[in-house]
């Protein structure tokens, strides 16, 4: 069977929480739920740091302005996660070769990476906080239980991947307006923090 429906849907799932991916690929692997998933995924050290970091991401994500710093931070991080984890994959069936699988699941988790990240900045134009930890938990919630599905039913899980990106990027493109006035307001922040440090280096320096 081909192995590019869990690819894609790893993919997905990477841009959004690749933690959680390579823990969820990891345990069912490990309990013998799937043969799919390779050893290198299932080793203890493995999953205990990408557990560690999956806690980091479940605290980061929830708070205003640190989850979008968060995702800045990730902007590689995730890609490079499903390019990897599409090539473990295909490796380990050896129905799709490695370069077209990690193709594959890092440029979908770059498009899904993108479009977690712009909803965030569109949230974080709104002061209050709940709206973060709401869809932090959804995005949780959602990420698990496509994978989950992914292992008894890999091509429906690809189709509801797909449409829920197409619905993203569409989400995105229509949120464009606020996430360019967050971006400039973030700007004008840095700025002006920027000019404060000038202004009291200057009245704390000693006179000639």
């Amino acid at each position: 069977m081909s192995v590019l429906p869990l690819v894609f849907t790893s993919g997905w799932a990477s841009g959004i929480n690749a933690y959680a991916v390579v823990l969820l690929l990891g345990i069912f692997g490990a309990t013998g739920l799937t043969d799919d998933v390779p050893a290198s995924l299932q080793r203890t050290d493995v999953l205990i740091v990408a557990a560690v970091l999956f806690l980091c991401e479940a605290v980061a994500d929830k708070v205003p302005y640190l989850d979008s710093i968060w995702d800045t931070a990730h902007t590689v991080i995730r890609p490079v996660s499903g390019a990897v984890i599409g090539a473990l994959l295909a490796g380990q069936s050896g129905s799709l070769s490695d370069i077209a699988a990690g193709a594959i699941g890092g440029s979908t988790a770059l498009a899904s990476h993108f479009v977690k990240a712009g909803t965030r900045m569109a949230i974080n134009t709104s002061p209050e906080p709940f709206t973060n930890v709401a869809m932090s938990i959804a995005e949780d919630l959602g990420v698990a239980g496509i994978i989950t599905f992914a292992m008894f039913n890999p091509q429906a899980a690809a189709v509801i991947a797909a449409v829920l990106l197409a619905i993203g990027l569409a989400l995105l493109i229509f949120l464009w307006t606020r996430i360019r006035r967050f971006l400039r307001r973030r700007a004008q922040r840095r700025e002006e923090k920027r000019l404060a440090s000038e202004a009291r280096a200057r009245t704390t320096a000693p006179p000639p």
